[in-house]
């Protein structure tokens, strides 16, 4: 695994290979990691994003590994700020996700544990068209306020178990994602709406709703994931 030297609060930094460009990223592993959720943040965001992070951290707490990774270089965030082209270049963003699902199952100590995406606002449709074209690796979908409809066409072809939870207060959202959920082909799909949040869940306690009902979420799916895959060796040792 090709990292940095730098580590803090149970991270370290990692460099992935996304064809010509190199996406920089924090991967967090707790002890006994039942699988990694990969965050894919939203329009004008980065894997510095406040409440992915605060999402990240509860659900290492939880057991989980995390991947917060850019899905824009440096320069394309530069140049997204002045055009706003790349954020909803979903197309993009979704092979982004990809080579770092992929960048993931290269790693020997933790390539066979189940992986899920957490995808936010414009990120949530990335993950999802993603987990389309992963359909062996990606064990389960959550969205905190995501655009699932900008997955278009995908959404027929989304196997993995798909959660969207959107904030009582966020209508317009509401709808999209009541449309997505009728197109997506899970058998295992469910959307939940958290009264009095808005968009970016910043009411007090809505987060944390976020994060409880991801984390069980979670469970419940990576755990079943990982009862197919049990009989393939012992436990993995993380690095």
């Amino acid at each position: 695994m090709r990292t940095s030297s730098r580590e803090t609060d149970g991270e370290v930094s990692v460099r992935i290979q996304a064809g010509p460009v190199v996406l920089e990223g924090d991967l967090g592993l707790p002890s006994d990691t039942a699988g990694i959720v990969v965050f894919a943040h939203g329009s004008g965001s980065s894997r510095h994003s406040p409440r992915n992070r605060y999402v990240a951290e509860l659900l290492r707490q939880s057991g989980f590994g995390t991947l917060l990774f850019d899905l824009l270089t440096a320069r394309e965030e530069a140049e997204d700020h002045l055009t706003g082209h790349l954020r909803f270049d979903i197309g993009l963003l979704a092979d982004r996700l990809i080579a770092a699902t992929d960048w993931l199952t290269q790693q020997a100590a933790i390539q066979d544990l189940p992986l899920a995406y957490f995808g936010a606002s414009t990120g949530a449709g990335a993950a999802l068209v993603a987990a389309a074209e992963r359909p062996e690796r990606i064990a389960a979908v959550v969205s905190r306020g995501g655009r699932p409809d900008l997955a278009g066409a995908a959404l027929a072809r989304v196997q993995a178990p798909t959660l969207l939870i959107v904030g009582g207060n966020d209508a317009p959202v509401i709808q999209l994602n009541r449309q997505a959920l009728k197109q997506l082909a899970s058998r295992d799909k469910q959307l939940v709406i958290v009264p009095g949040a808005t968009h970016l869940f910043e009411e007090p306690g809505t987060l944390e709703e976020v994060a409880q009902l991801a984390a069980n979420w979670l469970k419940r799916q990576l755990n079943r994931s990982s009862s197919v895959t049990a009989e393939r060796g012992p436990d993995h040792a993380v690095p």
